[in-house]
């Protein structure tokens, strides 16, 4: 078991944290409002919700290297989640988000102060588990 620094704990603890928050974020919308996710909001969950398994594993563990897998799934999560960004403000890719089945990607169900919608949160939150993440191998390699 490694000695993980103060810091790294704390980094640790606010990227499960996120996690979670994306998790029970993305539950609410489609169980308690009824929301049905489109099949990129399908992807993105399949990249964040591993997340929070992983990165308690690590804090558990008290290890970062069990963590390295969250920074590879946050990555592709955030090009998906800037990609359904697109789809659903960019006009030239609006007729991309058609084609994506029952619920279409570029429908949005909230769209807050004109440009938050549920894939900009998803997007938000891959980066700041990303960032972090860094953030948490940049303490590992000062602590080395």
């Amino acid at each position: 078991m490694s000695n993980l620094t103060k810091r790294a704990e704390n980094l640790l603890m606010l990227i499960w944290a996120q996690a979670f928050i994306a998790l029970a974020g993305s539950l609410f919308y489609s169980e308690v409002l009824g929301y049905i996710p489109c099949e990129l909001c399908w992807v993105q969950r399949i990249f964040m919700y591993p997340l929070v398994v992983i990165y308690g594993a690590a804090m558990f563990k008290k290890e970062i290297s069990v963590a390295l897998p969250g920074l590879i799934l946050s990555g592709i999560g955030m090009l998906v989640s800037i990609y359904h960004y697109l789809v659903q403000k960019l006009p030239v890719l609006q007729s991309a988000g058609d084609a994506c089945g029952l619920v279409p990607c570029n429908f949005e169900y909230v769209n807050y102060f004109g440009f938050i919608t549920i894939p900009f949160l998803a997007g938000t939150a891959f980066i700041v588990i990303f960032i972090l993440h860094l953030f948490l191998l940049k303490e590992q390699r000062r602590k080395g």
